[in-house]
């Protein structure tokens, strides 16, 4: 598959080196040579647009045939995952049709009414009809799909007035992550990063005299109990970063100097998603293509059998390492999460 991409970027690149090249004779003024489109070069052309159209339904039938299986779009591990990629599938389907339709109608009409000597194009000034029909189509269809996605976005942000959700602080920084629990009262300390002192191992600036910051734990790995709601609330240290989740369907931008949240409930463990015959599928993969790289991991010094996690990704290019800045999520039971959080220190026993 990469090496028929490389085929036709460079057929591409070629075609577009060629027609610069006549463009170039084209703009020559006064030149001795200069090029009139004929009825051959017309009928040249508008076979070459029919092959072009044939060309597009061609690479976009063998794309859905080798790439169209997208097991993220099937492995939601969220409450409101599944309402998401139902969006996202009647979007794709209505941009599918409409794509194949306008570029059947774009390409066709370019060969029917291609310009032949004598003949006359027939010019209309305007079609009140077909304005109306191409501004209504699209004004109902977009309105359909943003009224469903305002619905689904306000079901997705309701998890305040669902009882009791666990309450987390995501704090980004380049170019790593901390989450912050807010221990057995479930209200988060204040905090600002005016009072971050490394000294006492302060770093994320938690007001140490606020009462709510006293049983707060500050881990490096994120634990959620599933099917509990969990609400979490995100700040940035310097830049602007991103709060990525892509199994639960999650997103949220990080933003320094104010408090941005996003909330879901976890609905399959860690264990159990490893059991997804997709996902073991996809681990298979990996580790294949880590094998025949033995050497390079090895002497990168990094682990040469993978195993999935959940994980926590940056989404926004936010300096060089970037591409590293990641948490392991670990969706576990009640009992399991209990027991970890037991073996947490507060943060007030941490404070040097």
């Amino acid at each position: 598959m990469t090496t028929l991409l490389t085929i036709i970027i460079v057929l591409f690149v070629a075609v577009a080196i060629w027609q610069l090249i006549k463009i170039f004779d084209l703009a020559q003024v006064g030149a001795s040579n200069s090029q009139v489109a004929d009825d051959k070069d017309n009928k040249l052309n508008g076979y070459l647009m029919m092959g072009f159209l044939a060309f597009i339904y061609i690479i976009t039938i063998l794309c859905f045939w080798y790439l169209g299986d997208l097991p993220l779009m099937s492995n939601s591990a969220s409450e409101h995952g599944p309402g998401i990629d139902n969006l996202m599938a009647i979007s794709m389907v209505v941009i599918f049709i409409v794509q194949t339709v306008t570029q059947f109608l774009l390409h066709y009409f370019a060969f029917k009414y291609r310009g032949e000597k004598g003949r006359k194009a027939l010019f209309y000034a305007d079609n009140n009809t077909l304005e109306a029909i191409w501004t209504g189509i699209p004004v109902v269809v977009l309105a359909g799909l943003i009224i469903y996605g305002l619905f689904t976005w306000n079901d997705i942000m309701n998890v305040d007035d669902q009882e009791d959700p666990l309450i987390v602080e995501l704090y980004a920084q380049q170019f790593n992550w901390k989450a912050r629990y807010a221990g057995q009262d479930n209200v988060l300390g204040k905090a600002n990063v005016r009072l971050i002192d490394l000294d006492r191992a302060n770093i994320l600036g938690v007001d140490e005299r606020d009462p709510n910051a006293q049983d707060d734990v500050i881990v490096t790995e994120l634990h959620l109990p599933v099917n509990r709601p969990v609400l979490f609330k995100m700040r940035s240290q310097d830049v602007l970063h991103s709060a990525y989740m892509p199994y639960f369907r999650a997103q949220m931008n990080c933003v320094p100097g104010m408090v941005t949240q996003f909330g879901f409930t976890p609905t399959v463990t860690t264990a159990d998603m490893r059991q997804n015959p997709d996902i073991i599928d996809k681990v298979q993969n990996i580790n294949n293509l880590r094998r025949a790289r033995q050497a390079e991991i090895e002497e990168a010094g990094q682990e040469l059998t993978y195993e999935f996690d959940y994980l926590l990704l940056c989404n926004k290019i936010c300096g060089k390492s970037h591409y590293n800045m990641q948490m392991k999520i670990i969706v576990e039971t009640e009992e399991e999460y209990n027991a970890w959080m037991a073996e947490q220190t507060t943060f007030a026993k941490s404070l040097n």
